[in-house]
């Protein structure tokens, strides 16, 4: 079975759905462009990469295999990104995808990712020589350039960038057949990749890869730690496929979010700080110490801002996003901060930070799951998805060591 999308022939992934829309190989053959007997060879190694038949050859024409239809579909949704990534985008060609190979697609993505010609080569099974020749032939295809260069230093344009966000959604869509081929037949692993918001990570992320990490061992894991700014991007790229943490309070055209949970924010302080024996601090009692703040326009800095509405505002000496400087800082000094419990709550249990007052009625958010809308979860990442929920409830898994939220560590 092949392993690398890049084996495969996109030409040949187009006759898949030309014979599955015609019926034949010989009307498939006039669609692609191909002799029919090009095109029979084409098939037949397609179905020897992916290790299975695609179609039965009956009396009323060639019909799809269960994992022929799998293949076929993951195809269509490829070439489709393919296309709505070139479209527009060549003054030469109608359809310059249809010109593009995975051999000039790989160097491609490999120029993007590197940032230099040597370091593409370098880091791919090409040459420099066929690097230079891929994006070349890419950049004659479409009319224009598709990278900017200064020196040794190659960046992607707006066309540029465009198609490699097409190419990686539409590699990624491959990787998703050979994936849910591969679980039937037991081979081989498969990567959840994912981006994870400062609110899931404590607790969320965490327990969910565990429950996973149980029950499918063939599951593996990249895990990308950022802001929303930092995450978004590489989940419409296709470098992650959902971001898990606190959702937007905005509909987004192009994003679906899933809610899990609510979580309420908590004012964490140092064990020593002479407000943790308040059971009810006044808003004059918290507005006379100085408070660590989260980054300007993140949701927990709106929460800060929003927590101290027209009143007085106290001082903000520290802008920060980091739990662990923060979780330092108030044990070294009268600091105050806002914070999701799962967050601190190991400092908390710990003895060296303390709540004070009870969390904050007005400062729910919604913590879950955001995808791009054109993704279909393969079985295993639908797997993960469910993890997730069942982790975010608090739900028990037989034979797994107690939640540690019951164990008393939130």
């Amino acid at each position: 079975m092949a392993t690398d999308p890049f084996d495969l022939n996109l030409r040949h992934l187009r006759a898949l759905l030309a014979i599955r829309e015609h019926g034949s190989i010989t009307a498939a053959a006039d669609v692609v462009s191909l002799s029919q007997p090009a095109l029979t060879q084409g098939l037949a190694k397609l179905e020897r990469q992916f290790g299975y038949t695609f179609f039965e050859r009956r009396s009323g024409g060639m019909v799809p295999t269960p994992m022929g239809e799998i293949v076929i579909e993951r195809a269509r949704a490829a070439l489709d990104h393919l296309s709505q990534a070139a479209k527009g985008l060549s003054g030469v060609f109608h359809y310059p995808e249809r010109l593009m190979t995975m051999t000039q697609l790989r160097a491609f993505l490999a120029l993007a990712e590197a940032g230099s010609f040597a370091a593409a080569a370098h880091g791919s099974t090409l040459s420099q020589t066929a690097v230079h020749r891929a994006v070349g032939d890419l950049e004659q295809m479409i009319g224009g350039k598709l990278v900017e260069r200064r020196g040794r230093a190659v960046w992607l344009n707006p066309a540029g960038k465009r198609l490699a966000r097409g190419t990686r959604l539409a590699v990624a869509e491959i990787v998703a057949a050979l994936a849910d081929i591969g679980r039937d037949s037991g081979s081989g692993s498969e990567l959840i990749a994912f981006g994870a918001l400062p609110l899931a990570r404590p607790y969320l992320v965490p327990a969910a890869m565990a429950r996973m990490a149980r029950s499918d061992p063939r599951a593996a894991f990249k895990v990308l730690e950022g802001s929303w700014r930092e995450l978004v991007e590489p989940l419409r790229d296709g470098v992650i496929d959902m971001v898990v943490g606190a959702l937007r309070p905005f509909e987004i055209a192009d994003l679906y979010q899933l809610p899990l949970s609510e979580d309420r924010l908590v004012i964490a302080a140092g064990s020593q700080h002479p407000l943790a024996q308040v059971a009810k601090p006044t808003m004059e009692q918290l507005a006379s110490y100085p408070w660590i703040v989260a980054p300007a326009n993140s949701p927990l800095r709106e929460q800060w801002e929003k927590l101290f509405g027209q009143g007085k505002v106290p001082a903000t000496p520290v802008e920060c996003g980091s739990v662990m400087i923060i979780g330092r800082l108030l044990t070294e000094g009268n600091f105050l901060t806002l914070l999701s419990p799962d967050q601190v709550a190991l400092q908390i249990r710990s003895g060296l930070l303390t709540q004070v007052g009870p969390p904050l009625e007005d400062s729910k958010r919604v913590v879950g799951i955001t995808t791009r809308r054109s993704w279909r979860p393969t079985a295993t990442q639908r797997r993960f998805l469910e993890m997730l929920g069942e982790a975010a409830k608090g739900e028990r898994v037989a034979g797994a060591p107690p939640d540690l939220r019951e164990s008393g560590w939130v």
